[in-house]
């Protein structure tokens, strides 16, 4: 379980509902009405943008914002080098052995093209046509996000019109003329709180899960590319190394010291 997700959900909403009830005319911020147009007006555009196979798949794409899987940039640079250190001591038939202690399919499927001789360019464009395609699926869930972080703010604006103009048309009640106002700014206040307490971050924290998961993808393809070409162990921890960012190589440093 994530729980800078849980946390930051309940914070948004939590503090916002309580500055509401904390505050004066708390009745005036419920309207089923609201609710009907920013939900069902986004939830339609949505429909209308994707096809209704790419919303289903979002719901499997969501597990990864409530979920927190660990990336081990160390553990993976390590498995590599200790691959590295066995294919120029034993052979490269000789990491073929190591496919059962192996959980990533990405690296398995590295380890057995390498085993089976596969010449370097194909093993790097068949490597990267995958992550190729794990990119647009993660992109499809983000870009769903996007857009319904998008429209739940217009509907809300939408939400608001409707409920101006109702406003205006009973004008010959002035007694009405506020609470009508406010009936019809909640509309607004919803789409504008669900887009950025929501849907926005969800988009940008499925974002920052894809790069994680590329850049660690992009270690294992150049360190099975290392292997196969016979490199020294020491150079592929260099390598890939050099993918990560500063704080991440003085992080491994400081693990290897205390080893």
């Amino acid at each position: 379980m994530d729980l800078a997700t849980i946390i930051g959900i309940i914070a948004g909403f939590g503090l916002v509902i309580v500055a509401i009830a904390t505050g004066e005319g708390t009745s005036f911020f419920l309207s089923i009405q609201s609710v009907e147009i920013v939900f069902g007006g986004t939830l339609g555009a949505t429909l209308i943008n994707f096809p209704m196979k790419d919303l289903f798949s979002v719901m499997k794409v969501m597990s990864k914002v409530f979920t927190q899987t660990k990336i081990s940039y160390s553990g993976t640079i390590n498995k590599l080098v200790a691959l590295a250190e066995k294919a120029r001591r034993e052979g490269i038939l000789a990491i073929e052995m190591e496919l059962e202690t192996v959980d990533d399919d990405f690296l398995k499927s590295g380890i057995q093209y390498a085993v089976d001789g596969t010449e370097p360019e194909y093993i790097r464009a068949i490597m990267e046509s995958e992550l190729q395609s794990l990119d647009e699926r993660h992109k499809l869930g983000q870009s769903i996000f996007l857009a319904m972080g998008t429209y739940a703010p217009a509907l809300g604006m939408i939400g608001t019109l409707i409920g101006l103009i109702q406003m205006l048309s009973g004008l010959d009640d002035p007694s009405k003329i506020g609470e009508g106002m406010a009936t019809a700014l909640v509309t607004t206040l919803y789409g504008a709180m669900i887009a950025n307490l929501f849907f926005l971050p969800v988009a940008g924290k499925l974002s920052n899960r894809s790069k994680e998961e590329t850049l660690q993808k992009e270690l294992i393809l150049e360190g099975i590319l290392s292997i196969q070409s016979g490199d020294n162990p020491r150079f592929v921890r260099e390598k890939l190394l050099t993918f990560l960012p500063p704080a991440a190589r003085a992080e491994i440093a400081l693990q290897k010291q205390a080893t």
